[in-house]
């Protein structure tokens, strides 16, 4: 895969993340389908990103170009914090550490719309099998613990990814069942965002407001056994998607997520006009396939009144890559100019 370069380019691209840091180098000989190495660090058992870019660098030897970094953090004039993390991140710092022209950071949904751009048919999983429109806009969304969401738009070359905070914006329910879980979440929250229903805390959320209600389900299903303070959205979509013992208070909470999912969505896909495709990236949706190919999803998708006619032409698809935000950082640090 050739950038257009004369000489060969090698670029350090990173995935960092409260719980873990993936680092990778790739060249613009070889591609980015072909990294010359790869490794996983616990970010906890570092004192910041520096010390384990030197850890990484010291085992491979090979002077590095240019660098970028997915950060799962807000970045502000080149500096960036980890939510959940102490460490604090400056590209300028960082080029003396590595030895690189530049080095960029980038909020992580950023990082992970950039590799839409060169994720192929085998990367992804199609729900919608419309056909996109040549330089169209792409539109993200990439519920994982929280609600990512971004788009891509065609600049005469190539594919530019921007980053939204569209996860906060206020959530619209439909249907009498969505409303009851906006008015039960108003009491415990200033603002309802889509976020807060369409996401890691969404699922949990969902299912603590139809348990509340007196929605039954398996009495032993695991689900109900999750200590106070642990993520139970594990065991929730394994409980619903059990074929042989599945819980109905489970399945009712995925199947409210997927429709809310789908109308997010679309939503997306009206507000960018995302004519290339809508894709659904994070960590939920390539766990919940069977759901997201019911008419739960696609109906609430679609569901756009006059524009109704409009959805149903625009693709979507799942991105099963587990690699993605690593994959959009090389891709940015590949294509930067200079």
């Amino acid at each position: 895969m050739g950038y257009g370069n004369e000489k060969d380019i090698t670029v350090l691209a990173g995935d960092i993340g409260g719980t873990k840091t993936e680092l990778a180098l790739y060249s613009s000989q070889s591609g980015l389908r072909r990294p010359l190495a790869k490794e996983k660090f616990s970010s906890r058992d570092y004192s910041g990103l520096e010390a384990i870019i030197e850890k990484f660098l010291s085992a491979v030897d090979i002077p590095i170009d240019r660098a970028a970094f997915g950060v799962a953090g807000p970045v502000v004039g080149g500096r960036a914090k980890i939510t959940n993390l102490p460490w604090v991140m400056e590209e300028a710092a960082l080029a003396q550490t590595i030895g690189a022209q530049s080095v960029c950071l980038l909020n992580d949904i950023t990082a992970f719309a950039n590799a839409v751009a060169v994720l192929t048919e085998n990367d992804l999983h199609v729900i919608n099998k419309a056909s996109p429109a040549a330089g169209g806009t792409m539109a993200v969304v990439a519920p994982g613990t929280g609600l990512g969401e971004g788009f891509l738009v065609w600049d005469g070359k190539g594919y530019r990814a921007f980053a939204s905070e569209g996860g906060h914006a206020d959530f619209a329910p439909i249907g009498p069942g969505q409303t009851g879980l906006l008015a039960d979440l108003s009491d415990r929250y200033d603002h309802v965002s889509y976020e807060r229903v369409c996401s890691g805390m969404g699922l949990a959320n969902i299912y603590q407001y139809f348990k509340n209600t007196g929605v039954t389900g398996d009495p032993d299903c695991p689900a109900r056994k999750v200590p106070a303070g642990e993520d139970p959205v594990p065991e929730i979509i394994r409980s619903a998607l059990d074929k042989e013992q599945p819980c109905g208070l489970c399945e009712k909470t995925l199947e409210m997520f997927v429709t809310v999912l789908g109308a997010e969505a679309g939503n997306m896909a009206l507000k960018t006009m995302a004519t290339g495709g809508v894709y659904l990236g994070g960590g939920i949706p390539p766990r919940i396939l069977p759901l997201l190919e019911s008419e739960s999803f696609l109906n609430a998708f679609v569901r756009k009144g006059r524009m109704a006619e409009l959805m149903k032409k625009i693709r979507v698809s799942v991105i099963l890559h587990p690699e993605a935000a690593l994959l959009g950082a090389a891709r940015h640090a590949m294509t930067a100019p200079g």
